[in-house]
């Protein structure tokens, strides 16, 4: 006599009973570790660009690089392109400096039409001494070096530490004052 052998499949479970597959198991592990690490990355670059610091850095920076480029632009002036270079140097400030520089424009721009003279400056370094944000106003600290030429003779090169008020503007961070920083003694 022959048997039969029968089998029974669970239908309510879909199908076999027993096993899972490690792979959609793994699978499914990574998508969870992915969307975990995008959802912490994502907060974490809310929180970064949200942050007060990150907004004093930015606006320190900011404050370095347009006094930098004022110091310089006040230092820098060529008597073939005089009417550029003092209207550079009025760009570059505002409040009191800036109506010296209106008002003296006329009597400096005829000494340096005579004088034959081209000044250029490069900045060797620069820091911010003071920021206050509220108020608009930063410090600046400047050292440059700035190189004479006359029709006649050697350039003559010179290096100095500047210290420069700036102030917020509608056109950004300008020049108010400017001065030489003091030289003290190392001497006991």
């Amino acid at each position: 006599m022959e048997r039969r052998r029968t089998t029974t499949v669970n239908t309510e479970t879909g199908g076999t009973t027993g096993k899972r597959n490690p792979l959609l198991l793994a699978a499914l592990a990574l998508v969870v570790c992915a969307a975990g690490a995008a959802g912490w990355g994502g907060w974490q670059r809310y929180e970064a660009s949200h942050d007060d610091a990150a907004s004093f850095a930015q606006a320190r920076d900011d404050a370095l690089a347009a006094g930098e480029q004022a110091v310089q632009n006040m230092n820098t002036l060529d008597h073939k392109a005089l009417e550029q270079g003092l209207d550079s140097w009025e760009q570059s400030t505002t409040g009191d400096l800036h109506r010296q520089l209106v008002d003296g424009r006329d009597d400096f721009a005829r000494q340096i039409a005579e004088a034959k003279t081209v000044s250029t400056a490069k900045v060797l370094s620069g820091a911010v001494t003071e920021l206050d944000q509220r108020a608009g106003r930063a410090g600046v600290m400047v050292a440059l070096r700035v190189t004479v030429t006359a029709p006649e003779g050697e350039p003559a090169v010179k290096e100095s530490r500047l210290l420069g008020t700036l102030t917020r503007t509608a056109g950004g961070w300008k020049l108010s004052a400017l001065g030489q920083a003091p030289v003290g003694s190392t001497g006991g």
